[in-house]
């Protein structure tokens, strides 16, 4: 039976999982929590990573862990330094290892990216980068990843070049929970989203832009004059907001090979919307490329000797 040789962690900030990994790089087991950056202090991510871990730990020898994520946050567990583009995806020689008080365990947080013009940067998605390189070491174009903070990097020569972010997905549920369209969208939307208001409204912010606030509040004026349901607001609003970091983003993506990581329902409307204005994409599960960015990282770890 195989032991565990090292723990593969991905701690964001309203989740972490972890993953007991062989030297070759098989999964043996999994764990999770909701035990994000969000909710810990500095103290508490030992004990969190523990609660996880404990049953994988040898007393005989020392266990080391790779993390990524927000956990390298200066709000985080031990704030990691970025480094900055363009660049390799990883860099293990910037790896910090926070001081723990269990002696059978070593951690080990991957730095994220930055960017000083403009100014950006990256946490967790520069180890999804690694693992897509590892899959795809001559890939030249642009990776999507959605999320809370979209990333758009364009790479080549495995390196990332540059990269942007856009906050499309905090915006959508600060819309939709927190301003007045909150009133046309209280109702859950049913499973799945109507695609025809979906890409209506994606081509409608791409083409103008420019427009997005007065079409966001027409959402609120739909639903008092003319009905508008929840999940069709809903799904306009995704529209809206999807369509205009399109226009955004449009100098990274246009002309070239676009390749989206991420949730598979939010993956979904991302190509969608990209396929709208004539692209074609490849969508890519996030689990499966961010585990392979960890294993690319233990093997640098590795060869490393540290």
């Amino acid at each position: 039976m195989s032991t565990t040789d090292w723990i593969a962690v991905d701690w964001g900030t309203s989740h972490m999982r972890a993953w007991a990994m062989t030297a070759s790089g098989d999964i043996l087991q999994r764990a999770a929590s909701d035990k994000g950056m969000g909710s810990l202090s500095p103290d508490q991510f030992e004990t969190a990573l523990l609660e996880q871990i404990e049953p994988w730990l040898r007393d005989d020898a020392l266990m080391p862990v790779l993390a990524c994520g927000m956990v390298g946050a200066r709000q985080g567990w031990c704030e990691a330094p970025y480094t900055q583009v363009p660049c390799t995806p990883l860099a293990v020689d910037k790896m910090v290892r926070p001081v723990v008080h269990d002696a059978r365990i070593a951690v080990h947080i991957i730095p994220g990216l930055c960017q000083q013009g403009p100014a950006d940067v990256m946490r967790g998605e520069e180890t999804q980068i690694a693992g897509f390189m590892a899959e795809h070491p001559h890939f030249v174009g642009v990776l999507c990843l959605p999320g809370t903070h979209c990333k758009w990097a364009d790479l080549r020569d495995g390196k990332v070049l540059r990269f942007h972010t856009y906050m499309t997905g905090e915006l959508f549920a600060l819309l939709s929970q927190q301003s007045v369209l909150r009133h046309g969208m209280q109702q859950e939307a049913a499973q799945g989203i109507d695609e025809v208001v979906f890409l209506q409204a994606v081509n409608e912010a791409f083409q103008q832009p420019q427009q997005l606030s007065s079409a966001l509040f027409g959402l609120r004026a739909a639903g008092l004059l003319q009905g508008l349901g929840a999940a069709a607001a809903r799904a306009r609003l995704s529209g809206l907001l999807i369509g205009n970091e399109l226009a955004a983003a449009a100098s990274l993506w246009q002309d070239h090979a676009v390749s989206i990581i991420g949730d598979q329902g939010l993956s979904a409307l991302y190509a969608k919307a990209l396929q709208a204005q004539g692209i074609p994409v490849a969508t890519v599960s996030a689990e499966q490329i961010t585990l392979n960015g960890l294993r690319a990282a233990w093997q640098q770890l590795a060869r490393s000797g540290s």
